[in-house]
């Protein structure tokens, strides 16, 4: 196959996007979304995890500039997923320098989600398997300044009291999703947010149960009988408490199974 000769000498091509724009409106985002990309994310506990994280990745863009340049923000992320180093919460903020320089922003913001797994331990039979989450990282440099939201989803089981104190045989119980958002300035790790999330709820989940395990997780619901209002009051409780937080917010979802229709509840302070 003949391949095209190449020019003696390179042809300047116009860099458009560095033109100035006369309308004299600074953009407050402008950048990429729902872009996939690999990640190697790194939290506290355990090896780090090869996920694919859905991002969005924004500058400012100054009154006087016509555009930005979309493809740095992909070779952003590009050259995240070779580094052998993982993300981690703290490591975002580097992150958010590097984009701010590159695209010689006032500010950026980079948002991340990704599906977070645990290995758990069954209660009795000690027999392990892996369980997911929802996770999202949002990071945010202004004015020299980085702001940090960490949220994570996480499913438990919750029992409800009412329906345990009327009833002769059992209680109803169902499925729920506590979700934590702190922001903060400093860091925070993720599997701490998920064990307030389970240690607030009738009793958390697991990928795999045997027959003892699920006689000790039923079991435990009924000792821990929870309102959609136990779970965010239970939960807000514990971030108030922490001063790493500088706001949060904290949602629960329960999927009723005696109705065609959910309960829910929020807490917010600060967001």
């Amino acid at each position: 196959m003949n391949r095209p000769e190449q020019p003696s000498r390179l042809i300047p091509i116009p860099d458009t996007q560095s033109a100035r724009d006369e309308r004299q409106l600074a953009i407050d985002q402008v950048g990429i979304r729902g872009l996939r990309y690999p990640l190697a994310f790194g939290d506290e506990r355990g090896a780090p995890q090869h996920t694919i994280a859905t991002a969005n990745v924004y500058v400012a863009l100054a009154e006087d500039r016509k555009g930005t340049h979309m493809s740095r923000l992909v070779m952003l992320l590009e050259e995240r997923a070779t580094v052998a180093e993982p993300l981690t919460v703290a490591g975002l903020d580097a992150l958010l320098h590097e984009l701010v320089v590159r695209l010689d922003a006032p500010a950026g913001r980079i948002e991340l989600a990704f599906p977070f797994f645990v290995r758990k331990t069954a209660p009795v039979s000690g027999v392990a398997s892996l369980l997911d989450y929802e996770v999202r990282l949002v990071g945010e440099l202004a004015q020299g300044r980085v702001t940090k939201t960490v949220t994570v989803a996480v499913p438990v089981t919750s029992l409800c009291p009412c329906s345990r104190e009327i009833s002769d045989y059992g209680a109803h119980n169902q499925r729920s999703t506590v979700t934590i958002a702190v922001r903060t300035e400093g860091t925070v790790e993720v599997h701490e947010l998920l064990r307030v999330a389970e240690e607030e709820a009738s009793s958390e989940l697991y990928g795999i149960l045997k027959r003892a395990d699920e006689k000790y997780v039923t079991e435990r619901a009924y000792d821990n009988p929870r309102f959609v209002e136990d779970l965010v009051r239970g939960v807000a409780g514990r971030l108030a408490g922490d001063e790493r937080f500088a706001a949060w917010c904290v949602e629960a979802e329960n999927f009723e199974s005696i109705h065609n229709h959910s309960a829910y509840a929020r807490i917010a302070r600060g967001m």
